[in-house]
C-alpha cells in the first residue's frame, strides 16, 4: 500500500477537527493503557499538534512520544507546534498500535491508536475498551479482538444478506397447519 502526503495545502488550526480521544478516567487502577487517541489520517506531522495541545489541558506539556514506523508513512523527527517543538521518536520493538507520550513534569501515557480507516461502531468499541480503568488488555489484543468482532459481524451481514436475497423473512405463509389455505382453491376443489 503507497500513501501520499500532501502537506502543499497551508493548514490552519483554528478550523482543524478536535482529536478524537478517549482517556481512563484519574483512579488507583493502573492498566495496559491510558486510553485511545482515533487520528484523521496517517500523517503523524498534520496529526500530532490537536493530540498534544487536547492532551496539555489533561496531562500537562507533553515533550515526546514514541511510534513504531510500521503503521506510519513518514515518521518526523520533530512537529513544530503552537511556540515548541514537539521530539519524535520511534521503536520498532514497540507495539504498532500504541504511541507512548512523555512529559517532564508529569509522566509517561500509552494511548491505543485507532486506525484512521476505521468504521465508527469498531473505533467505538476500541476506544470504550482502551480506557477501562486497570485493564491488563493490551493494544495488540484489542486490535485482535475487535478484527474477529469485524469478521463476525461482516459474516453475519453476508447470511442475512443471503437470507433476504433467498426469500427469507419476505416469503409469505403458503399453509396453515389445520389444513386451511391461504391459496385459493382449483375449479375442482382440490388444493
Amino acid at each position: 500500500m503507497t500513501t501520499t502526503l500532501d502537506r502543499t495545502a497551508p493548514r490552519d488550526p483554528a478550523t482543524e477537527p478536535a482529536a478524537r480521544l478517549s482517556l481512563t478516567p484519574a483512579t488507583a487502577l493502573a492498566g495496559q493503557l491510558d486510553g485511545a487517541w482515533w487520528p484523521y489520517s496517517r500523517d503523524l506531522e498534520a496529526e500530532l499538534p490537536a493530540l498534544a495541545a487536547a492532551l496539555d489541558e489533561t496531562w500537562g506539556r507533553i515533550t515526546r512520544l514514541t511510534v513504531n514506523p510500521a503503521r506510519w508513512p513518514a515518521v518526523p523527527r520533530t512537529v513544530a507546534m503552537a511556540g515548541r517543538v514537539l521530539h519524535v521518536g520511534w521503536f520498532t520493538e514497540q507495539d504498532p498500535d500504541k504511541l507512548i507520550l512523555l512529559s517532564y513534569t508529569v509522566g509517561r501515557w500509552d494511548l491505543l491508536v485507532v486506525p484512521p480507516e476505521t468504521a465508527p461502531a469498531a473505533a467505538a468499541r476500541l476506544m470504550t475498551a482502551a480506557a477501562i480503568p486497570g485493564s491488563v488488555l493490551t493494544a495488540g489484543v484489542l486490535m485482535a479482538n475487535e478484527a474477529v468482532i469485524g469478521r463476525g459481524a461482516r459474516a453475519a451481514r453476508r447470511r442475512e444478506a443471503a437470507w433476504e436475497d433467498e426469500g427469507g423473512a419476505c416469503m409469505p405463509t403458503l399453509g396453515d397447519p389445520f389444513g386451511r389455505s391461504a391459496l385459493p382453491l382449483s375449479a375442482n376443489g382440490w388444493r
